[in-house]
């Protein structure tokens, strides 16, 4: 049987909330008759915190999956988070080592020292190597440290480190095309790499939302945003926003945000402003959380402006409940699924008014809402379904791994 590992630093492990890629890959895998083996951390890059699973939950994966240790780290941009990348990355290279040689090994980067280390490994066992593009470092921390000519300088030496393992690489696959674009920038193996968006299951999607009962009176209007409460993510515009509303709606209007991060109580206490309800709703079961977007009626995407994010989770779940999206996004990419779609409403990325004068057309139109939202979900049906496109990712691995 043809042995694949697949490395994911940020991994889900089976008792944490989440819609993880290479888990639903990794059980597309086992059914296609592979052997195959997760390694990641046991640190959690969103509790930050070391894990604690049983061998018990261990055993009932149909895949084996590892967990290295890491010495974590207290927040998302520090110095302690390079030493933890760092310290992984060492444990990987020893780890992959003491490993029977597999037949192929499949890689989610960031982080950039599991990029190296699978890289350098490959190499020198001569085998195939294929990386999937998550997120761009080091372009998404020079927007949180931007100083000019300085931040260049700083990360040159992770630009480089991108480029050498990108080279490397006998296939490129990303979760857009501009990841894509960017990792075959480097790479004279593979002259067209794939873009697989992240996407989920609708089939899963659909059954799920049904598993918990949401209770939403009749006159309620839901306004939701699902994700990071970080620096990338602008809540305080969508909270602006209402504020310039004029409460002449029949509907008691209502914003859920869902998610957690390090900007929760800033977020929280911008909110404490606003003339409009607002429900901080955590983190949650992503079954729970879906069910919560079936009964919404509108979604949000508000990204600061230069953000290095492409096409992202919260991106197919909003298609798959069928939501009409406000987006602030700058990604080109994601703004033209929404013009050719006709799926939502593009604003300019730090206009409050913008963002105002959209929510209102929804909130006094239902029948344009109506029409979006199915737009919405056709999006989700061409593009967005795991279960047609991550075959495509399959069909990479037997051409290289052989079936």
């Amino acid at each position: 049987m043809k042995k694949i590992v697949i490395i994911d630093h940020f991994s889900q492990t089976p008792d944490e909330p989440g819609n993880n890629r290479f888990i639903y890959l990794a059980e597309l895998l086992c059914r296609a008759g592979y052997e195959v083996e997760i390694i990641t951390t046991d640190f959690s890059h969103k509790a930050k915190k070391t894990r604690n699973v049983s061998e018990e939950q261990l055993r009932c994966l149909p895949y084996k999956y590892i967990m290295l240790p890491e010495p974590g780290y207290p927040k998302n941009v520090c110095i302690k988070r390079f030493y933890s990348h760092y310290k992984f990355g060492k444990h990987l290279k020893k780890y992959l080592q003491s490993i029977e040689i597999p037949d192929l090994i499949y890689i989610a980067v960031p982080s950039l020292d599991v990029g190296t280390a699978a890289s350098q490994y490959c190499q020198k066992k001569g085998i195939p190597l294929i990386v999937d593009i998550q997120d761009l470092w080091p372009e998404a921390f020079k927007l949180v440290f931007h100083v000019p000519v300085l931040s260049d300088i700083i990360f040159f030496p992770m630009t480089v480190q991108a480029d050498r393992f990108y080279s490397k690489a006998d296939k490129i696959i990303a979760v857009s095309e501009v990841y894509r674009q960017r990792g075959l920038r480097q790479n004279q193996k593979d002259r067209e790499g794939l873009c697989v968006y992240l996407g989920t299951d609708l089939k899963a999607f659909d059954y799920n939302s049904k598993k918990y009962k949401v209770e939403k009176n009749s006159n309620e209007l839901w306004i939701v945003y699902v994700g990071t409460l970080g620096h990338s993510y602008n809540i305080d515009l969508i909270i602006d926003a209402l504020n310039l509303m004029k409460d002449n709606s029949s509907n008691q209007i209502i914003f859920k945000v869902f998610g957690d991060g390090p900007y929760m109580n800033k977020f929280k206490d911008h909110a404490r402003t606003c003339k409009f309800r607002v429900d901080f709703m955590g983190r949650m079961d992503y079954p729970q959380m879906i069910s919560y977007l079936k009964q919404s009626d509108i979604a949000v995407n508000p990204i600061i402006k230069g953000a290095a994010q492409s096409i992202i989770n919260k991106h197919a779940d909003y298609a798959a409940a069928g939501l009409p999206v406000v987006n602030t996004q700058e990604c080109k990419e994601y703004r033209d699924l929404i013009q050719k779609y006709h799926s939502g409403i593009n604003c300019k990325v730090d206009s409050a008014e913008e963002v105002e004068k959209a929510l209102t057309l929804l909130i006094n139109d239902p029948k344009s809402r109506q029409r979006m939202g199915k737009n919405s979900r056709k999006m989700a049906e061409e593009l967005f379904d795991r279960s047609r496109t991550y075959s495509k990712i399959v069909n990479e691995v037997e051409q290289l791994a052989g079936k």
